[in-house]
């Protein structure tokens, strides 16, 4: 088996299967929902820079700093810290390249309904 073994379950579960009957006891096994996908995240991109060009409310803000504030309100842990050059604050925390694809969702749909109560016009309409 080596040091360790990557199966993405598509269907047919046979070999990660055979992988664990095959695994040394005290093997760790993690199974883990799908991760975001490419178009989730470039959706999401596209939608924080539309807010951040509305600025609701009068708030001038980045994408990046939009999506500290809706990733904390679905209660994923950011925080901010000094840039190092002392000019401004960088979010650490939490990434939505973690997230699985359920969560990714969750967090669109935070975005879409707090866009819509405000206004947004989505440059991604269709």
């Amino acid at each position: 088996m080596g040091d360790g073994q990557t199966i993405i379950l598509r269907g047919n579960r046979e070999t990660a299967h055979r992988v664990i009957d095959c695994a040394p006891v005290g093997s760790v096994v993690n199974v883990k929902p799908p991760r975001r996908t490419l178009d989730q995240n470039a959706k999401m991109w596209a939608m924080l820079s539309d807010i951040a060009r509305a600025k609701p409310d009068g708030r001038t803000l980045t994408p990046d700093v939009w999506k500290a504030l809706f990733l904390h309100a679905l209660d994923h842990s950011v925080r901010f810290e000094m840039a190092l050059d002392g000019q401004g604050m960088v979010p650490v925390g939490f990434r939505t390249s973690r997230m699985s694809k359920e969560q990714m969702a969750d967090l669109i749909t935070l975005i879409d309904e707090f866009g819509a109560r405000h206004g947004v016009q989505w440059s991604n309409d269709e």
